[in-house]
């Protein structure tokens, strides 16, 4: 017993195979065989105004929005160029708290602080004895 009315035959001009489960693309409308579904499939005309991508900053991992008939990879590097906020060329300085020591140089990672003349300090002068502080309420003795 024939079921002639029973499921469609694939739209794809190459294909034609009768499906009883087809899949209707939700742009062209046109019933399609499992094979021939996706827009890439069946060469969907209309594809662009469903099958959007948003391209990604490499740097930042942003979305970067792109407009209809701009090119994805000018905009991002144009993103790149100004908007992005990770910038490799601009290194944010890491050892920032100087020695407030007279004639000492060096830098720390972390403010170390006197705790009774408030001032900053490398390791190697953090304590009262080692920079000479001389604003403590009480006096410091040398441990020994």
């Amino acid at each position: 017993m024939e079921f002639p009315d029973l499921g469609k035959h694939c739209a794809e001009e190459t294909c034609k195979q009768l499906d009883f489960l087809p899949l209707k693309c939700d742009v062209c409308k046109q019933d399609f065989c499992k094979d021939h579904f996706t827009y890439a499939a069946h060469k969907c005309p209309f594809a662009f105004k469903k099958d959007v991508q948003v391209p990604v900053c490499p740097l930042c991992n942003n979305p970067v929005p792109v407009k209809k008939g701009e090119i994805p990879d000018v905009v991002v590097g144009e993103h790149i160029d100004r908007d992005c906020k990770h910038r490799p060329w601009k290194k944010e300085k890491i050892f920032t708290y100087r020695c407030s020591k007279e004639g000492c140089k060096k830098k720390e990672m972390l403010q170390v602080a006197c705790d009774q003349c408030r001032g900053n300090f490398c390791i190697q002068h953090r304590h009262p004895l080692d920079h000479g502080c001389k604003r403590g309420s009480r006096p410091m003795s040398v441990a020994g």
